[in-house]
Formats: C-alpha cells, sequence, structure tokens
C-alpha cells in the first residue's frame, strides 16, 4: 500500500511540475516591469518576423518614435500611444500600433495593476 502511495506521489509531482515552471512571473516593482518591458519590445523589433514584415512594406522609414505602452494585468499590451515621432508615415505608425497591441509579455501584473511605460524606438 505505501508503495502505491509513493508511486501515485511522485507521478503527481512529476505531471505539477512542468505546470508550475511554466507559468509567466507576477512582477511588482515598477522598475522591473519597466525594464523587462523595454528588454522585451527590443526583442520583438529585432525578430525575423517583424524585420521582415517590415523590410516588405516599409523600407524606406527611418527615424525615431517616443510611445506609451500601457501593461495590463495579465501581461496584455492596453494601450500604444504615439507621443512623439520624425517618422510621418501614417500606415507605418498604425502597423506598429497593431503589432505591438497584439504582443503579451512574459509576465503577469499583481491584480489590479497597470503600467504605462516610455520607449523610445529607432529605426
Amino acid at each position: 500500500m505505501q508503495i502505491i502511495r509513493l508511486v501515485f506521489g511522485l507521478t503527481f509531482l512529476l505531471l505539477i511540475s512542468p505546470v508550475m515552471h511554466a507559468q509567466r512571473p507576477v512582477l511588482t516593482d515598477e522598475e522591473v516591469v519597466s525594464e523587462t518591458v523595454t528588454k522585451e519590445i527590443d526583442e520583438v523589433f529585432q525578430s525575423s518576423d517583424f524585420t521582415k514584415k517590415k523590410a516588405k512594406k516599409y523600407t524606406d522609414v527611418k527615424g525615431t518614435m517616443v510611445v506609451d505602452i500601457g501593461v495590463v494585468q495579465n501581461g496584455k499590451v492596453s494601450s500604444f500611444f504615439k507621443v512623439d515621432s520624425d517618422i510621418k508615415n501614417i500606415d507605418f505608425i498604425n502597423f506598429m500600433s497593431d503589432y505591438i497591441l497584439n504582443h503579451k509579455f512574459q509576465f503577469k501584473l499583481q491584480k489590479q495593476q497597470r503600467y504605462k511605460i516610455r520607449y523610445t524606438i529607432t529605426f
């Protein structure tokens, strides 16, 4: 009987272990959230998917954009607001907005938490 309990216990631990590791971390400090958002957005803009899409439609777009990115509890982008920009191509700005709004960050926030991060993008 003890062997059966032991086997069930070990099986349960092995099954639950990957689930616990797969959960995204919950960030609470505003500076850590800001650093993580900046790092992930940098990775998004350097990803092959983004560079292919940008090269296909917007090869001539160069400049700098200052944007505010709002992040909510589950790691989703809630808002994308262009604060300032050298780039005047409205289609590209809309493309950027849609691309970022569809991104989900690799972390969570505490319940009812929202953060707005100012980010400068250079193309």
